[in-house]
């Protein structure tokens, strides 16, 4: 009896030990823990996000991008609900009562889901305009459940530059796994430097806190608004595009297709990325996004492809230069080397045909002219040089020169998805020919043919390059960004390790293309008073006409811009990559096109319509 008796006495004396630490344990969360304290009256309180404004974009010259405008969402707390009038629900948010039903049934295979939560507010209905808004929110006190919460959406305050500036959208299941920062619902930039600066330009999301009543209406801050934070605007951004610039580029390009992209040679600015066709950059606001973008994306002429850095071409003959500059590094080439042609290259039953121009031609005036056959010559004495033991070898060597210029891999631009290109190696050479292959295989490369690809934006680096004699920077859209540095690798000089002697009679030819006698393929390019230099490129097209390449700088001792034109099935490089590019030119260094010549050309380039005439022949 005693050993039971003391067993009882035990367990009671534990009973009342854990009956004072549970009482202790109360009095302290009750008391003395406020989180308790705050937890405690969730069924009177709401959790309101608090969206911070983007951040504002301008150009290089101060002038507003894009902005912001007020919508504002209906939230819902699915467990809140009761039976409503929707009838009157529907006619306060401009709603079918067929579309209501479908929002019922998404949101409940949402919570099935676990999408969304039950006791968690969630998007209802997005983007109401302040019209839709102050009449919802006169009724709201009807519709228990249901609350609005104000955010921001893009304002894009020109019709232009769609490419450069991306979009914004909703974020998708795979980005909320990547970034604790987003909840379901939350915009995020989807492509552009919307998608790029998306960090700085999002802001910190605040929270504030609000006394409800039985029906769901706001009484006022919780506590005060002590357990509030506040929203942190997002960083302004300041770009290197001159949207002047920009808007006349478009204009130049409309009923084409191609690309025009202008750099800044000192630092690697980019100043315009034009890519036709274009669309309004306000197609993908808000509602409206779900309707246009479908018709965009399925648009045959790919308005939503940026070709700027997204298509891959051949270099045609503005790829001389290149060729030019590593034979005279290699020293297969000397300024006063000399070729014949006769209307072409011919060797071994192989032929590259050319234009009539005098002949024999030097380097200088090899560029001038666009000789192939004269290049034809060069490759195949840069491959054969007697110091590499191997076609391989040699090949390897000219390879690596390209990718110092920046071709075959993506510059680093700070545009997503860019593409690299192509440049093939020995490799890829020997895997097609079965390791029989030599010079003359590839002849087609020196000329800017062949496996060759390259993107408008690395040929605008070329004429940069060159323009630097022979370095160039990273080129870039960002110039400043409010309150933070620019990604350190856009000022870094990279060196093509050709020498900088070299680089005169390359530009001495490219000054003569344009400013030279009978035989200079790029005299159309002509700016009074401005020393442009350019060449003129026709890259073959198995699909139809000719590609309109042209590549330039300017002035040509203190080069401001440098540009690159490629116009789809438009010919030779002088009908209409040329002109456009030399307008360009000329509209950033002048502000205005200067004589009735030159306007002459800018009313052509403009009435241009290459898209309807190809499809008239068809």
């Amino acid at each position: 009896m005693g050993g039971i008796n003391n067993r009882t006495l035990l367990i009671a004396a534990i009973m009342v030990g854990l009956g004072l630490i549970f009482i202790v344990k109360l009095f302290i969360l009750q008391v003395h823990d406020p989180t308790y304290k705050f937890s405690a009256v969730s069924n009177t309180r709401r959790q309101v996000t608090q969206y911070p404004s983007r951040g504002l974009v301008y150009d290089r010259n101060g002038k507003l991008l894009v902005s912001n405008q007020a919508v504002y969402d209906v939230m819902v707390v699915p467990r809140d609900i009761v039976p409503f009038d929707s009838i009157d629900f529907c006619e306060s948010l401009d709603l079918s009562i067929e579309q209501l039903r479908e929002r019922f049934v998404q949101m409940r295979k949402d919570i099935r889901s676990r999408k969304i939560s039950t006791y968690k507010p969630s998007v209802f209905l997005k983007q109401l305009s302040a019209e839709q808004y102050g009449e919802f929110q006169e009724k709201l006190y009807k519709f228990k459940g249901f609350f609005v919460q104000g955010r921001t959406l893009r304002k894009y305050e020109y019709p232009s530059a769609a490419h450069v500036l991306g979009y914004v959208g909703e974020i998708s299941e795979g980005q909320l796994k990547k970034d604790a920062y987003y909840s379901q619902g939350d915009y995020v930039g989807i492509s552009g430097i919307e998608q790029t600066y998306e960090q700085e330009l999002r802001g910190k999301k605040g929270v504030k806190y609000m006394l409800v009543d039985v029906h769901g209406r706001e009484k006022g801050a919780f506590r005060g608004g002590e357990h509030d934070t506040a929203a942190i605007a997002g960083k302004n951004i300041t770009l290197s595009l001159d949207i002047e610039l920009q808007q006349y580029g478009e204009l130049l390009m409309q009923n084409k297709i191609g690309s025009i992209v202008a750099v800044e040679p000192s630092s690697g600015e980019i100043l315009a990325l034009v890519s036709a066709p274009n669309y309004d950059p306000s197609l993908l606001i808000g509602r409206d996004r779900s309707r246009n973008f479908p018709v965009l994306l399925t648009d045959s002429l790919k308005p939503l492809l940026n070709r700027a850095i997204q298509s891959a071409y051949p270099p045609g003959s503005t790829f001389k230069t290149i060729n030019a500059l590593i034979g005279l590094q290699e020293g297969t080439l000397k300024p006063y080397t000399t070729h014949e042609c006769f209307m072409g290259y011919f060797a071994r039953g192989l032929s590259v045909g050319c234009h009539l121009h005098d002949s024999p031609l030097n380097l200088t005036q090899s560029i001038q002219c666009s000789c192939n056959a004269y290049y034809c010559y060069e490759l195949r004495n840069i491959l054969d040089n007697p110091k590499y033991e191997n076609i391989q070898e040699s090949f390897n060597v000219w390879k690596d020169y390209l990718v110092k210029f920046g071709f075959g891999y993506r510059l680093g631009s700070d545009f997503r998805n860019e593409v690299r290109g192509f440049v093939p190696n020995a490799d890829y050479f020997d895997k097609v020919y079965k390791k029989s292959w030599s010079s003359l295989t590839v002849i087609s490369l020196s000329i800017g043919q062949g496996e060759l690809l390259t993107t408008p934006l690395q040929m605008a680096n070329m004429g940069a390059m060159i323009a630097n004699r022979g370095h160039f920077l990273t080129p870039h859209i960002i110039k400043d960004i409010e309150d933070s540095e620019i990604d350190e690798r856009f000022a870094e000089i990279h060196e093509t390790d050709i020498d900088i002697q070299h680089f005169a009679p390359i530009v001495n030819g490219m000054e003569l293309a344009v400013w030279g006698g009978a035989g200079s393929t790029a005299r159309i390019a002509q700016i009074p008073g401005i020393s442009i230099c350019g060449k003129t490129g026709t890259a073959q097209n198995p699909h139809g006409d000719d590609h309109s390449i042209f590549m330039a700088f300017a002035p040509k001792d203190d080069p401001k811009i440098a540009i690159a034109v490629y116009v789809e099935n438009g010919g030779f490089g002088a009908r209409w990559g040329a002109p456009i590019a030399s307008l360009m030119v000329e509209k950033y260094l002048t502000d205005s096109i200067s004589t009735p010549y030159r306007q002459w050309i800018e009313k052509r380039m403009l009435e241009g319509d290459l898209i309807n005439a190809e499809q008239k022949l068809q």
